[in-house]
């Protein structure tokens, strides 16, 4: 380990601390290591389904948006692999998932700042610097960078569940293969919930698919360029400054720009689902059923079964299914890390108990300044839903660079977003609060 002080140490190595090393590799005076426990990099390897597709432009890599000359983008990699001209050609509407993966793992192998196999353990402050306890010995840092992801959250119905009969769809590429029993049901109206229901409708096993989703119907991504205002830095700055009860409605009347499914998806499940109807001459297809408006209230094991019970939105009435496996496409939730345990105290939480996060990105703690923890994907409510995607990643990054440094090393400054959000008082204070290094 390092017997000097680190500019940062950065926990995890996901897409999002993976993006800043990419970033910070194009400033040599900055010492920075990056620590996964895993020994190597994986990104959502138990998603990585046949036929899966990004939700977001190869623009949007972990670089580009503020750093476009960097060897760490996703046109260097497609040069680098000789397939330029013939991912050109292929038209996708959207990128494979599996190549975007294949992207980000080619940028870890060739950063020289990230330590695959080591974990952090413990974290404490001590006279301005951070002493951080790692598998292979003692390391000291000015700055911490978190990555280490949210956890599969799990409704409190499912808690009681055993693992043999229920899953989170963050194992769905290990644990769809071994499903032997005939009725299943997934639920959950996102994008993951889309594609599993996809994948089990080709397995012989599974009789009966049973799409579940507490949204009024199976709604598509909304990515209309207004819509896609809200994935830009000058959006991001302008809800950052709004107060917490307003940032928590937005949220909430946003989900479907950042959480709803591709319209390739529904496409593709609309037209199977048409083919079967008529494979059955018309017949009812008791193989497939979707349920809308359903919000799960309870999930009773009745022998090799489950009982589950739910209340029907539409007609408010209340529905029972006997299921024998249930797939939870429930998301994730914030948790902070173990290593941090001990700074838990002298963190600032918000309303709904979520760290609050500076304009920066690093945590409100009654610690130095000059000591900051960067929190990456646990701004959804803070910074806005762009913040747990891949959009402003790059854009994020350059952010916290520039506060390491303490200068504008990227130009971040914008243009007046097309979309005038704030009333006309407010909208004519231009500075970029966020691209400018704080004091």
């Amino acid at each position: 380990m390092t017997s000097y002080v680190l500019d940062l140490a950065g926990a995890g190595i996901g897409p999002f601390n993976l993006s800043l090393a990419a970033q910070l590799d194009s400033i040599p005076e900055l010492s920075v290591r990056f620590f996964e426990r895993n020994p190597s990099f994986a990104w959502h390897p138990g998603m990585m389904l046949p036929g899966a597709e990004m939700q977001t432009s190869i623009l949007k890599d972990l670089v580009t948006a503020t750093n476009p000359t960097s060897p760490w983008s996703f046109l260097a990699y497609l040069v680098a692999h000789k397939r330029f001209y013939q991912f050109l050609n292929a038209e996708f509407e959207a990128v494979p998932r599996k190549e975007f993966a294949d992207y980000l793992a080619w940028v870890a192998r060739g950063l020289t700042s990230l330590c695959f196999g080591t974990s952090m353990h413990e974290v404490h402050a001590n006279d301005g610097v951070f002493s951080i306890a790692t598998d292979d010995g003692a390391i000291t840092a000015r700055n911490l960078s978190v990555g280490v992801g949210k956890m599969p959250a799990r409704p409190a119905w499912a808690e009681q569940l055993p693992k043999s009969m229920s899953f989170h769809s963050s194992e769905a590429a290990a644990r769809l293969g071994e499903i032997k029993v005939p009725r299943v049901a997934v639920i959950g109206g996102g994008q993951s919930g889309a594609e599993i229901v996809d994948a089990l409708l080709d397995l012989n096993s599974v009789t009966a698919v049973h799409w579940i989703s507490r949204r009024p119907n199976f709604e598509p991504l909304d990515a209309t360029p207004f819509t896609n205002e809200l994935f830009t830095p000058g959006y991001m700055e302008r809800f950052h400054r709004l107060p917490e009860e307003l940032r928590l409605v937005h949220t909430g009347r946003q989900v479907l720009a950042s959480d709803g499914i591709s319209a390739s998806t529904l496409k593709k499940l609309y037209r199977r689902l048409y083919e079967r109807k008529l494979e059955s001459a018309g017949e009812p297809d008791h193989g497939i059923s979707l349920r809308p408006f359903r919000d799960v209230i309870a999930a009773e094991r009745d022998g090799p079964e489950i009982a589950l019970t739910m209340r029907n939105g539409f007609d408010n009435s209340i529905e029972t299914l006997a299921v024998d496996m249930i797939v939870l496409s429930t998301g994730y939730r914030f948790v902070l890390p173990e290593f941090l345990h001990s700074l838990e105290n002298r963190v600032e939480l918000n309303s709904i108990g979520e760290p609050v996060l500076e304009n920066d990105f690093s945590l409100a703690w009654d610690g130095p300044r000059e000591n900051r923890i960067f929190v990456l994907n646990a701004g959804r409510h803070s910074h806005g839903i762009a913040e747990p995607q891949l959009s402003l990643a790059a854009w994020r990054s350059a952010v916290i660079a520039n506060a390491l440094l303490g200068r504008d090393h990227f130009s971040l400054g914008q243009l007046d977003p097309i979309v005038q959000w704030e009333t006309q008082t407010h909208s004519t204070q231009l500075s970029s609060h966020m691209g400018q290094a704080a004091e």
